[in-house]
């Protein structure tokens, strides 16, 4: 028994050390896979970041402009690619198809708009699965257009949508070596709470989200004073607001936080004129009518600075060039640039009062410019010819004068208290009656009496 006893322990001390080297050999060998599977696996991820993160000479001139929505319909993220390009970077502008954007965006040699498609999640199920799986195909698709690009030096986003752009963006970012900036528009999770109320989950997982990522970013610029101070104390996210106040030209001002314009009240009125600089407009007219209208301003007349584009090309441009330059006015300012054909109805539009110096040789023909003043509204003031009362109804769309002496006066009375005037005196009351009359479009008119010429027998 002893040796049968003995026998036993002999073999259970065997299988247990044969157990043991049998385990020590398994683990070594498994420890040998997982060190050789790491290694390789560092080295393949290290070949893929090396790759994705190639840059040339030209990474640090290229940014990615990402609204994940309608291109045409954000019209801050368009400005943002105009003004890069403006500064010399290739944008690579990526976006929903649909409005049109800009037609400087689309004319911009380097601009480039990658258009993404808006993925719907999907359509059977409860609404929670539709909401993620749309989450996560948009997220796919996002890597991988934002990873086929060449490498960019920053890539900024519009916010909201930030949902999965703004987390999509971050790991590109990474994975690239690329800075990463939020334009803060709003806040996405406050959106959603208005259909779905602030304490929805969702709405919870949302807010999580932004705060969470949005800290990942390496700028953040923000449309508002108060977005940028919500941002710093709530989420500690520090925030810049591009523009600062509101930016100003001589007219208008832009106010960045939403981008609109408005005109200024202090702004000087815009007088234009429009010539082919011939002997049938005598321009010294107009030049002793703003001499009299400095006076006037320097007398303490409550009237505006003014400035008068004058605009065309003609044999007679230098010479009138040169009596310009002589003047020597602190209240008028005169230009004479040449504007393209689809510029001149733009600025006619803008300005406040028009100003015609042509003559008829024969007293029977009208001046086109007057008839393109009218057009856009505006009104005029004319010197007077045979049958120019056929277009200028004196105090009802302009007024007519005879010298100089008579237009200075016009002018001192339409511009008295502007631009209060626009609305309550008689430049107010004479773009009424333009807008009233309407009168036949180019179009119709030529329908009606020019189209019947060409079809008669």
């Amino acid at each position: 028994m002893a040796d049968a006893s003995a026998s036993m322990t002999l073999a259970t001390l065997s299988l247990i050390g044969f157990a043991l080297l049998a385990g020590f050999y398994l683990t070594t060998l498994h420890l040998l896979w997982t060190l050789v599977s790491v290694t390789v696996t560092a080295v393949l991820v290290s070949q893929l970041l090396r790759k994705l993160r190639r840059r040339d000479a030209l990474t640090e001139r290229r940014v990615c402009v990402l609204v994940l929505g309608d291109i045409g319909r954000s019209p801050r993220m368009q400005y943002h690619a105009l003004s890069l390009s403006k500064h010399g970077y290739s944008v690579t502008f990526v976006g929903f198809p649909g409005t049109k954007p800009h037609q400087d965006v689309i004319g911009d040699e380097r601009i480039t708009i990658i258009p993404i498609t808006e993925v719907k999640g999907l359509q059977v199920g409860p609404r929670m699965v539709s909401y993620v799986t749309k989450v996560i195909l948009q997220s796919l698709q996002l890597l991988l257009v934002l990873l086929k690009t060449d490498v960019q030096s920053h890539i900024l986003i519009q916010n909201p949508p930030g949902l999965p752009s703004i987390m999509v963006t971050w790991l590109v970012c990474g994975l690239r070596g690329s800075r990463f900036i939020i334009d803060w528009h709003n806040y996405g999770y406050t959106i959603m709470a208005l259909s779905h109320g602030p304490d929805h989950p969702i709405v919870r997982l949302a807010q999580w989200y932004e705060q969470l990522f949005g800290r990942f970013s390496s700028h953040n610029l923000c449309v508002s004073n108060a977005m940028k101070e919500d941002l710093q104390n709530n989420w500690n996210i520090s925030g810049e607001r591009p523009g600062g106040e509101t930016e100003r030209t001589a007219f208008t001002g832009r106010d960045p936080s939403d981008l609109s314009v408005t005109l200024t009240s202090g702004r000087p009125a815009l007088l234009i004129s429009s010539t082919s600089w011939t002997e049938d407009e005598d321009f010294s007219i107009l030049l002793k009518a703003l001499e009299d209208y400095e006076g006037f301003v320097k007398a303490g007349a409550s009237l505006p600075s003014l400035v008068c584009v004058i605009t065309g090309k003609g044999p007679q441009k230098d010479h009138y060039r040169k009596l310009i330059d002589a003047l020597s006015f602190e209240h008028v300012k005169i230009c004479t640039p040449w504007l393209e054909a689809e510029d001149y109805p733009v600025l006619l539009g803008s300005a406040d009062l028009g100003v015609c110096l042509h003559k008829s040789s024969s007293g029977l023909d009208l001046p086109m410019k007057v008839v393109d003043m009218f057009g856009c509204c505006l009104p005029v003031c004319a010197i007077h010819f045979y049958c120019l009362h056929e277009l200028v109804k004196h105090e009802e769309n302009g007024l007519i004068f005879k010298d100089s002496e008579e237009l200075s006066g016009q002018l001192k009375s339409l511009l008295w208290d502007f631009p209060g005037c626009e609305d309550e005196g008689k430049l107010g009351q004479f773009r009424r009656n333009l807008r009233a009359s309407g009168g036949q479009r180019w179009d119709q008119n030529w329908d009606q009496n020019v189209l019947p010429l060409l079809t008669a027998p």
